[in-house]
């Protein structure tokens, strides 16, 4: 019978407004230091204005792409928004939260994380003011 293993960790990200903060090499650390071969890992970020996303990590401009289209999709300042009391960014923020994630499943395998060549994970920081996020990491190993 295997014996599983659990661990986890919560990572503080600092941000400067919106936009996408690769932190793949902080997780990857992470993972090394557990010493689990296999496993599952899953992110969580701990808030409703930011989110997660596995995007390329080559082309700089994929994720200025993406967080320009966000900007069309959930625009600010629309005066159909209901929720206005934590600022013009705040319900456009929840809206694009909702439209990704808040959690990640990635699997682990001979140590790392199973990420394709190109891919990177991101902190998806909606909001335009600095915040400091917390994102959670339990590996199942």
């Amino acid at each position: 019978m295997a014996v599983v293993s659990s661990f986890h960790h919560t990572l503080h990200l600092a941000t400067r407004g919106k936009g996408l903060y690769p932190f793949t090499r902080d997780v990857a650390r992470w993972v090394a230091s557990t010493g689990v071969q296999n496993g599952l890992l899953t992110i969580f970020v701990q808030h409703t204005s930011a989110s997660l996303v596995i995007q390329e990590n080559a082309d700089p401009d994929v994720v200025l792409d993406l967080a320009d289209y966000f900007e069309r999709l959930a625009p600010e300042d629309d005066p159909r928004y209901r929720h206005t009391t934590e600022g013009s960014d705040d319900m456009p923020a929840h809206i694009r939260s909702a439209l990704t994630q808040t959690s990640l499943s990635i699997p682990v395998i001979d140590g790392r994380m199973a990420l394709g060549t190109w891919q990177g994970v991101y902190l998806f920081e909606h909001r335009s003011a600095a915040f400091r996020r917390s994102v959670v990491l339990q590996l199942l190993g």
